[in-house]
């Protein structure tokens, strides 16, 4: 990889590892100082939204070669994620306080600064063992986690107020359905869609973990 190439990707997942770790922070002292689960998206939900708007930078990287991910599986978590939080939690007031973001926000967060440190190590080509193992297996629990009482949760219980709404009304009168249709279909396809990427994560822990306990015998 060209020394720009480094350079440019030890910088963006450096700073996306900051950035979420800041948010896990703010997210955990509201905890920690209100003791209350609803404050997550008020300590931490713009620079959330700012991180994950921001990460389709990493569909470009695949599709310019310059990361060796490809495009189809970092597109597929990017949409989904952008979805539920510029779409959903961040236009529906109602659903901002629920438990289910306080999980999704702390789930997304630990995971992620596992994964851009460990992206960003490695462009130095100095990544911890332990980093490295945690990147490939922390995912196996924070996912589902994210998943199952964070993402979908929130989609469920947000779909009265997206029919009350009528969100995104005007964009849908093109179509022969509303959003609330719309939103319905994704809930019941995303478990689905979901098994396809964590299946794919599972392939790429065993080949990683699997390389990684091979250059350590060598050494």
């Amino acid at each position: 990889m060209p020394a720009f190439s480094k350079l440019y990707l030890f910088a963006y997942n450096s700073l996306q590892a900051f950035g979420w770790a800041v948010s896990l922070f703010a997210i955990l002292i509201n905890f920690f100082s209100t003791h209350s689960l609803n404050g997550a998206y008020a300590s931490a939900g713009d620079l959330i939204c700012l991180l994950q708007t921001a990460s389709f930078l990493e569909v470009i990287h695949g599709a310019l070669g310059i990361v060796p991910s490809g495009v189809l599986f970092p597109f597929m978590q990017w949409g989904g994620r952008t979805h539920f939080v510029l779409a959903i939690v961040r236009q529906i007031i109602e659903v901002q306080e629920l438990p289910s973001i306080f999980i999704t926000f702390v789930a997304w967060s630990m995971a992620e600064v596992i994964r851009y440190s460990h992206y960003a190590l490695n462009c130095v080509g100095s990544c911890p063992s332990l980093i490295t193992y945690l990147r490939y297996t922390v995912f196996i629990v924070l996912y589902p986690i994210g998943l199952a009482p964070g993402e979908m949760w929130t989609m469920y219980q947000a779909l009265p107020f997206v029919k009350k709404k009528n969100l995104y009304a005007d964009f849908f009168a093109a179509f022969p359905f509303s959003y609330y249709d719309f939103l319905r279909v994704v809930l019941l396809c995303y478990p689905f869609l979901w098994l396809n990427l964590y299946r794919y994560l599972l392939k790429q822990r065993r080949s990683k973990l699997g390389r990684h306990q091979e250059t350590k015998k060598k050494k």
